[in-house]
């Protein structure tokens, strides 16, 4: 079944790049951006990361949060971020269990190849928690800020 606009966002609980615990629920009241990326420190997904950052404090201003999600591990995600800058939780989701609740998960194909990955695919989670729009054709280097863009067309957060 794949996620729509309008669908409770499923509640996950992840570890970050430092070691926390880090929950959907935690964010309540607040909009979350949850976006997957299939690996750090590749060229698109640090383009997409790097976009966020620029923004982090367009997107705070509204009371909104970033949460970058990939199958990497802490010490990846603790290199990835350190290396760029990054002012936002990476959250490991190592088994993929996240990425597959959320219908980013399968089989890609790329260069003649098929194997099983993270698709990019962008999740805006209202402060009730529920969907507030969906991203699955992304582009990594204009995603950002058509995000922030669009954030403009839904209801402010307190």
């Amino acid at each position: 079944m794949e996620l729509k606009v309008g669908d409770r966002a499923p509640d996950f609980e992840l570890l970050d790049g430092e070691g926390n615990t880090v929950k959907l629920s935690d964010f309540q009241g607040k909009r979350v951006i949850l976006y997957f990326y299939p690996r750090d420190n590749t060229p698109g997904c640090t383009k997409e990361a790097c976009g966020f950052r620029d923004r982090l404090s367009d997107f705070t201003a509204q009371n909104t949060v970033i949460l970058g999600v990939s199958a990497d591990d802490a010490k990846s995600h603790g290199k990835f971020t350190s290396k760029f800058d990054l002012n936002f939780p990476l959250l490991c989701d190592t088994e993929n269990t996240v990425a597959e609740a959320y219908g980013s998960y399968g089989l890609k194909k790329f260069m003649g190849r098929e194997f099983m990955g993270v698709f990019r695919h962008t999740f805006v989670i209202g402060p009730d928690g529920t969907l507030e729009k969906v991203y699955r054709k992304v582009k990594a280097e204009p995603h950002p800020a058509q995000v922030l863009e669009d954030l403009a067309e839904l209801p402010p957060v307190s």
